[in-house]
């Protein structure tokens, strides 16, 4: 039995089957990762956009060794350095406030929401507008402000105080805010939901009714934030602040941690007794974050997503004449999506049995989350097995259309 075999039994028989995985990976360097057969890969999905600067990033592998020699844990019951320098970073980039640290993307948007609802509680505000087709995390009340039955589908009865407005239209969340309305919840590219900007206008218009309507704007920056479009949140692109945003993902570059920031308004909401976590913060994972966010500063990532994402979108356009069942490339940044009028998982399987690594969402978009600092040569040989891939699943088809035309 090969080693690759080995690892699929093991899982079939101890791990819950929660997810239908594929490759066996076995290292990552840069851009690339390499299976247990030693078959190596272009990684542009980065572990669903946390790895952004990157595996095995030599600062964030530094980071972690000299932190986890000298203090890996502490309860949040005392100080850590790291954690307070971690919060002024996060304040520093965004508009000031105060932040809380957790684990994961679930548990940043479980934290924002309680705290939306702690800060309406008095004036009897607890309802949670969040979009058609978002996506917010598995636990069950982020699975509830999550715009998807799907995710709910089994779980029901979810919890109540959430609707669903459409998205970029604000006429539409307009209809739902009422006295019981507490906030307003919005990713600035979604991401789950097939790669879908928010308009400039959409956010501008959330963060103008929560103003006039005394509510709360939340962002999920979880999957979009930390440099991915060109900026350091997605948010910025539109020129508002929310109240508060949920990060994870990218925050610690593999090492688990999520963190909400709020502004002003919200920093002193929570109160000691009234939210926890017991790993959030911890020394060694923000020794993590701390070190991530120096990459992206010192190697200018935030321009080299926009510069590069360019390149890439550019590449991927020049596939949507040639290939009829290709209609769209959208996205910002090194968040792209490409979308298809069928299903594209035997595209996907296709580019990975070639050598990328890309992920299928919302059924017929085709998702790109390259590292930030991918080089111009990884693009154009990813866009070469994305052509190649193409013509192995269209191209008979494509040239009898043409024949027939």
């Amino acid at each position: 039995m090969s080693k690759t075999e080995e690892i699929k039994e093991l899982y079939g028989k101890y791990v819950m089957q929660t997810y239908a995985q594929s490759l066996v990976l076995a290292k990552g360097k840069g851009t690339k990762v390499w299976d247990t057969d030693g078959k190596v890969y272009l990684d542009f999905l980065s572990g669903i956009s946390v790895l952004n600067v990157g595996h095995s990033h030599p600062a964030v592998v530094k980071a972690i060794q000299d932190q986890v020699a000298k203090l890996t844990h502490v309860s949040n019951l005392y100080y850590n350095e790291n954690q307070a320098k971690l919060a002024e970073k996060l304040s520093s980039l965004s508009f000031g406030g105060k932040c809380f640290f957790c684990n994961s993307g679930a548990e940043a948007n479980e934290a924002q929401i309680k705290l939306a609802r702690l800060w309406g509680h008095e004036k009897g505000k607890y309802r949670v507008i969040s979009m058609k087709n978002s996506f917010h995390g598995r636990t069950l009340a982020t699975a509830a402000a999550t715009g998807q039955t799907k995710i709910q589908k089994g779980f029901e009865p979810m919890p109540e105080g959430f609707v669903y407005a459409e998205f970029n239209n604000i006429d539409s969340v307009k209809e739902l805010v009422d006295d019981k309305t507490v906030a307003i919840l919005v990713e600035a590219v979604q991401g789950e939901g097939g790669i879908i900007p928010a308009t400039d206008e959409f956010m501008q218009g959330v963060r103008a009714l929560c103003d006039e309507k005394d509510l709360l704007m939340l962002c999920d920056e979880v999957q979009c934030g930390m440099g991915r479009t060109g900026d350091w949140f997605a948010f910025q692109v539109s020129g508002v602040e929310p109240d508060c945003f949920s990060l994870a993902k990218a925050l610690g570059s593999g090492y688990p941690i999520g963190a909400i920031v709020s502004n002003e308004k919200l920093a002193n909401v929570f109160q000691p007794g009234k939210h926890a976590s017991t790993f959030g913060g911890t020394p060694l994972a923000c020794a993590a974050a701390l070190a991530t966010i120096e990459v992206i500063e010192e190697e200018e990532l935030l321009d080299a997503a926009t510069r590069s994402g360019d390149l890439f979108k550019e590449g991927l356009e020049a596939f949507i004449e040639k290939y009829p069942h290709a209609k769209e490339v959208r996205g910002r940044g090194l968040m792209l999506g490409m979308e298809f009028d069928e299903p594209v998982k035997p595209l996907v399987d296709k580019m990975t049995e070639m050598g990328l690594i890309a992920l299928a969402t919302a059924e017929k978009v085709v998702r790109f989350l390259p590292p930030l600092n991918v080089k111009d040569g990884e693009i154009e040989e990813a866009l070469d097995i994305i052509e190649d891939s193409l013509a192995e699943i269209y191209g008979s088809q494509t040239a009898q259309e043409e024949a027939g035309a």
